[in-house]
């Protein structure tokens, strides 16, 4: 009889990375701490955690990226300030930002790419299985994708991904599965079991077109996978070609999310993320949409 697989109770975010695409935004401030209506970027990801009962957080940070670290710590003399006021409403939001999770921090000291970040995390992560999020991408469903894919390693012992379909024309942007229906069906179609991860391939030769969406459950051999992966292009360590041995070795899923996902780490779909949240906002959603609406283009 087999062990029952650990409950996945760690989420790395490797969060290191310089954010050219949105300079000068971010010449002085982290890409993850951008806002989306009235929320940086990593707290859409970090709220996900919450509600996917994660209870550690390891965020791999590189210089400049301080604001992080001051995001999720405790601001008192901010809490009292609005409380002097009358504002408890607001201190109470302030006081809760990261209250039900523990963070910790470790630092990317060479930018050696996406695998290598989460290596880095290694030691802090121990022997247990966690979730990666990337903290530039929003996923905006029914049910938490990280809790989705606990769900799966939880209930297998085999770590997953988070994919969902993109058009014929975006193949050659994304990371692509190769994958066939699985034998487990408790989720149906939805779970398919990965053969082998293209990175970025061209339409017409690309296996599918799930693509990988940034979110990961992961269980600790994909360390070892990590450890002996060869730099590849600019001399980084892909995340992919660590999931590929993992995939051949171990086995690994697939699972098709339910929802959306926006790439808010890219200008369109940054700006795409504003306005669909800025139209859900309780406070105000109804009157913006009045405000386009009434626009002329």
């Amino acid at each position: 009889m087999t062990d029952k697989p650990k409950r996945v109770r760690t989420a790395v975010f490797p969060a290191a990375g310089l954010g050219t695409r949105f300079l000068p935004a971010t010449k002085a401030q982290p890409k993850e701490m951008l806002p989306i209506v009235d929320k940086p970027l990593i707290q859409y990801a970090v709220e996900e955690c919450a509600a996917s009962g994660i209870e550690n957080i390891i965020i791999v940070t590189g210089r400049g990226k301080n604001a992080i670290e001051d995001h999720f710590d405790q601001a008192p003399e901010l809490e009292r300030f609005l409380r002097d006021k009358g504002d408890t409403a607001r201190a109470d939001l302030v006081r809760d930002i990261g209250a039900k999770i523990h963070f910790s921090y470790t630092r990317q000291r060479d930018p050696l790419g996406l695998g290598h970040a989460v290596l880095v995390a290694r030691e802090l992560v121990g022997d247990e299985p966690f979730a990666v999020l990337l903290g530039d991408v929003i996923c905006d469903g029914p049910k938490p994708a990280t809790r989705a894919l606990c769900d799966v390693y939880e209930e297998t012992g085999i770590g997953a991904i988070a994919v969902e379909p993109v058009p014929r024309e975006l193949i050659h942007l994304y990371g692509i599965v190769d994958a066939r229906p699985a034998t487990e069906r408790k989720w149906g179609e939805r779970l398919r079991q990965i053969l082998d991860l293209v990175e970025k391939p061209d339409a017409e030769k690309a296996p599918s077109n799930l693509s990988v969406t940034g979110r990961y459950v992961l269980p600790p051999e994909i360390f070892d996978h990590l450890e002996k992966t060869k730099p590849g292009r600019g001399g980084e360590i892909q995340l992919t070609d660590g999931l590929r041995a993992l995939a051949r070795e171990q086995g690994l899923w697939a699972l098709i999310t339910e929802g959306k996902t926006y790439d808010a780490g890219d200008k369109l779909g940054f700006l795409k993320a504003t306005v669909e949240f800025a139209l859900k906002n309780p406070e105000f959603g109804d009157e913006f949409r009045a405000y386009l609406k009434a626009m002329e283009f």
